[in-house]
């Protein structure tokens, strides 16, 4: 899959306050309290902003950083470091070009390569990130450290994939909060995928109830519970091998009775109920 991106980053914090006003900036929250403003034709053009585009050249390989940015980002760089980062992959091949600015100034780069046998932490995204204080995080290989993915910058693969988390975070009034929305979410999408897992059925697993007998049983119409409790008795199965039906009754009773998102009603007549 492709993968391109032109941007500058640094503290997300800080990226929010430099940025406010440009109408074309978004920043897109990344890890380890940093953030990414994608670098977009519309915002090396926008008034507020940068203007211009000098391409690159002779010792300049950037190919989006105009030298009216290159200052707006030396600005920026005045509250904490800033470091443009561009890459490009199509099919195996690519490029990677960094630079690094702090206190208004380039104190590194530009660097850039083609060729990505030598060590990671020499590639210039990562040798840049390391300035920008970005440490392993455990995301990577263990053979490796790779600063690009500790920070995440695979998330995405590519301008509009940034501007789209840019502007999903715009709702935060600053990285605390962005953080704790998304961890929220996180773990809401955690339990939806826990109960999804608890209500599948296992093929090929045998279960003492059908289902008609469980609803009786649960008084409840088709739905997750009934698959939950499908799944419970399919669980016992494999614990502790085939149940009676007298035994499965019991057990699912139990099993309804400690449930929390739920409580069954009242049960409905059954064979053996």
């Amino acid at each position: 899959m492709p993968y391109e991106l032109s941007a500058a980053v640094g503290d997300f914090d800080l990226l929010r306050d430099r940025t406010a006003g440009i109408r074309e900036a978004v920043v897109a929250p990344l890890r380890q309290r940093m953030g990414l403003v994608p670098v977009t034709e519309g915002l090396l053009r926008e008034p507020a902003g940068p203007a211009g585009r000098d391409g690159a050249g002779p010792g300049r390989p950037f190919t989006a950083l105009s030298a009216a940015f290159e200052r707006v980002v030396g600005h920026w760089s005045r509250g904490g470091p800033i470091a443009y980062v561009e890459a490009s992959f199509h099919g195996g091949d690519g490029s990677q070009t960094a630079a690094v600015w702090r206190n208004g100034a380039r104190v590194w780069g530009p660097a850039h390569t083609r060729d990505f046998t030598g060590p990671r932490a020499d590639w210039p995204i990562n040798a840049a990130l390391a300035l920008l204080d970005v440490v392993p995080s455990g995301f990577e290989e263990a053979d490796h450290d790779d600063l690009f993915l500790a920070v995440g910058l695979g998330r995405e693969q590519d301008i509009d994939g940034w501007r789209s988390a840019g502007r999903a975070a715009r709702g935060a009034a600053n990285y605390d909060e962005w953080h704790r929305e998304w961890a929220a979410e996180r773990e809401r999408t955690a339990r939806a995928a826990a109960e999804f897992e608890k209500s599948r059925r296992l093929p090929d697993v045998p279960v003492a109830l059908d289902g008609r007998t469980i609803m009786a049983l649960l008084g409840l119409p088709p739905g997750p519970p009934i698959g939950a409790a499908t799944r419970h008795l399919q669980d016992l199965h494999l614990e502790r091998g085939p149940l009676s039906r007298e035994e499965a009754v019991a057990r699912l009773r139990t099993w309804a009775a400690a449930q929390d998102t739920w409580r069954p009603r009242r049960s409905q007549p059954c064979d053996d109920a």
